[in-house]
């Protein structure tokens, strides 16, 4: 990218168009679907990105179709270019986590409110969790797509990620000295 290292966000971008021409529209519902659990992107990093990457020869821009709306694809620049990051060290992770944030600054709230949101929290948590189960057994059952190990291997890791954090939840009110 003009001497600049690929991110995160247009790598992932890249690694999606793999599976074909998209728009901008497209990428942003394939990257929900496929990443949007752990790797999130909004629709504005995307058109950004795509626009950096169009620049520098990563993708190429199609005709416009319905609303104007117009596909791209990945050139053998960017397959090159994604291929490098995908062999690369992952990044350390970055830590932000909003529940997080709110803690540090919990004594500010109104009393009573940190532990509604609290309970919040932890009710969306345990919703994830059991999608992740009912998505694991899907994949597991017999007659499923192959969806690769990569996958599956994420699938997991969110499983077991949600089911520490309700652990570190169940343990909460105890640390924060709450009833």
């Amino acid at each position: 990218m003009n001497g600049r290292p690929l991110n995160a966000t247009a790598a992932s971008l890249l690694g999606l168009l793999l599976d074909g021409p998209m728009t901008g529209w497209d990428l942003v519902a394939a990257a929900q679907r496929r990443i949007g659990d752990f790797w999130t992107l909004t629709q504005s990093q995307v058109y950004r990105e795509l626009a950096t990457m169009a620049a520098d020869g990563l993708v190429e821009v199609g005709p416009p179709g319905p609303r104007e709306r117009k596909p791209h694809a990945i050139t053998d620049r960017g397959r090159e270019a994604f291929a490098r990051w995908l062999d690369a060290e992952p990044a350390p992770d970055q830590v932000r986590i909003p529940l997080l944030l709110t803690l540090a600054f919990a004594p500010h709230l109104p009393p009573g409110r940190l532990a509604e949101v609290i309970a919040a929290q932890r009710a969306g948590h345990a919703r994830r969790l059991e999608g992740y189960r009912a998505a694991r057994e899907q994949l597991r059952a017999p007659g499923a797509p192959a969806v690769g190990a990569g996958r599956l291997a994420t699938l997991e890791y969110g499983v077991r990620h949600e089911q520490a954090v309700l652990d570190w939840f169940d343990e909460l009110p105890a640390i924060l000295g709450l009833p």
